[in-house]
């Protein structure tokens, strides 16, 4: 007797935390937990919705008032020594790093024009500058360039805004910035093998799913593994591609582990089983 088998990609999952491992290997791959899945505006530490009940401690002592956690300290516009870069120094990097090579010949995540940014951290200091307090604070600014699939890594000097030197590599894959995990949510759910995602999201939410703002993303790279995928894969490593986590919102996880984007060639396939 032949049995009916739904073909939807995305099975609910009320599974546990996140354990993946960037291969093809399905086996040791979980979804994250359902923390947030039932999420709820107001609800109380017991899990009740409402507003929280005042009581009394024992022998009729007042509760404790809940703790008030105070705003952080305001930002400088620098930072000194070895402390994390500032927002207006990330600001300012990146704005110095990307020239106008990047610029006129990079080529973004979405086709755009210009390099894609992946983000500004302090760098290392120099050999023989460890115990030097008086060492220049410096920042290394990374882009990948979509057209040639390179990771470009610009060093500036904080202080006098000049780029001291620039790497490029292939084969590198850093973590995805948030712009990069958007546009590969963006490609699947256009894409007909997306329709297991769409059909859940409507499922949970009765809503149409028609852009990744509906959903809630978390994404890995993932790297080709000789024979455990098909040969539109292959590449990956040596081009950006990525696998989907995403979660509707106040809803549940669904499961795209089956799924890999190439964001270098902007298509979607299936793993091999």
């Amino acid at each position: 007797m032949r049995e009916l088998v739904r073909r939807h990609l995305g099975k609910v999952v009320a599974g546990t935390a996140v354990a993946v491992a960037g291969t093809a290997v399905m086996a040791g791959i979980t979804l994250p937990g359902t923390a947030g899945a039932d999420d709820t505006a107001g609800g109380t530490a017991d899990g009740r919705g409402g507003r929280a009940v005042r009581g009394t401690g024992p022998q009729g002592q007042a509760a404790v008032p809940p703790a008030v956690v105070e705003a952080a300290p305001a930002q400088g516009e620098k930072g000194t020594g070895r402390d994390p870069l500032t927002d207006d120094e990330i600001e300012r990097v990146e704005r110095i790093a990307l020239d106008r090579r990047l610029r006129s010949s990079g080529e973004a995540v979405d086709g755009g024009r210009g390099a894609q940014r992946l983000g500004a951290e302090l760098a290392d200091p120099e050999t023989g500058e460890l115990d030097d307090p008086r060492a220049p604070r410096r920042a290394d600014v990374r882009f990948y360039d979509y057209r040639d699939d390179t990771l470009v890594t610009r060093t500036v000097d904080l202080g006098t805004g000049k780029v001291e030197r620039t790497a490029t590599q292939r084969g590198v894959q850093p973590p995805l910035g948030r712009a990069e995990t958007t546009e590969a949510a963006r490609l699947l759910i256009a894409d007909p093998l997306g329709a297991g995602l769409r059909a859940d999201h409507e499922d949970a939410t009765g809503k149409e799913l028609t852009s990744p703002g509906q959903l809630l993303l978390n994404s890995m790279v993932y790297r080709a593994s000789p024979g455990a995928q098909p040969a539109a894969l292959d590449r990956c490593g040596e081009h950006r591609c990525v696998r989907l986590f995403p979660k509707v919102k106040n809803g549940p996880w669904i499961d795209t582990r089956s799924l890999v984007v190439d964001l270098s060639t902007r298509t979607v396939a299936r793993l091999a089983r």
